[in-house]
């Protein structure tokens, strides 16, 4: 797993991880890297049945601990049938969120606190990490502005109200200034090819990738 990286994707609804995920990977593919890309909740069989259950249906479908379970059952299957494995292949691994949503999300935006999540983490997922996290970052109203543009009937937290989404954007900006050596904030708000500039800069300057 020596020469293999884990670089994951966060932040809130309508920053654009899905696209700049896609086009990280073409770059890293063109400088030479076997690339994987995935998601969470999902990116193995059965955490994406598990995903069902939490981007479909009402806003209060579950209240804060049910949701964090799932979220970390979805984990760990997705941990041990598709990460670990590719890393252990050489393969660099790109995923559209990871456990800080789980931070984000639960423990801030719904506001279970950090102590259960970091309990639920340790036994879950232990000491592995991600090289890597770019959290996409921009004003509340923007992002939902966004997400409602290109909505589907994954729009659950969607319909959560803006103090959610306002104490979820800082969740976000707490975990970055809490882990500055793994994270880096990245301003989502101009046009995709500015933001992909700086996921790629920021890539190269920590990891060392030299893109063509």
């Amino acid at each position: 797993m020596a020469g293999a990286k884990f670089i994951t994707f966060e932040g809130g609804e309508g920053t654009g991880k899905s696209t700049q995920i896609e086009l990280l990977a073409v770059a890293l593919t063109r400088a030479g890297l076997s690339v994987r890309t995935t998601r969470e909740p999902g990116g193995s069989p059965g955490a994406e049945e598990i995903r069902r259950l939490l981007v479909t249906g009402p806003p209060d479908r579950w209240d804060a601990m049910s949701e964090a379970l799932l979220h970390f059952a979805a984990r760990r299957d997705h941990l041990r049938g598709v990460v670990l494995p590719d890393l252990e292949a050489g393969h660099w691994v790109l995923s559209d969120r990871f456990a800080d949503s789980t931070m984000a999300y639960q423990g801030y935006g719904h506001g279970l606190g950090r102590e259960a999540i970091e309990a639920l983490h340790a036994l879950v997922v232990g000491d592995f990490a991600p090289d890597l996290t770019l959290i996409l970052d921009l004003p509340v109203e923007l992002g939902l502005e966004r997400a409602l543009a290109r909505r589907n009937s994954e729009d659950r937290y969607e319909g959560l109200d803006r103090a959610f989404h306002e104490r979820l954007r800082q969740g976000f900006r707490e975990i970055a200034g809490r882990a500055p050596e793994r994270c880096a904030l990245i301003d989502a708000s101009g046009e995709v090819d500015a933001v992909q500039e700086a996921v790629r800069a920021c890539v190269a300057a920590r990891l060392g990738v030299a893109f063509p």
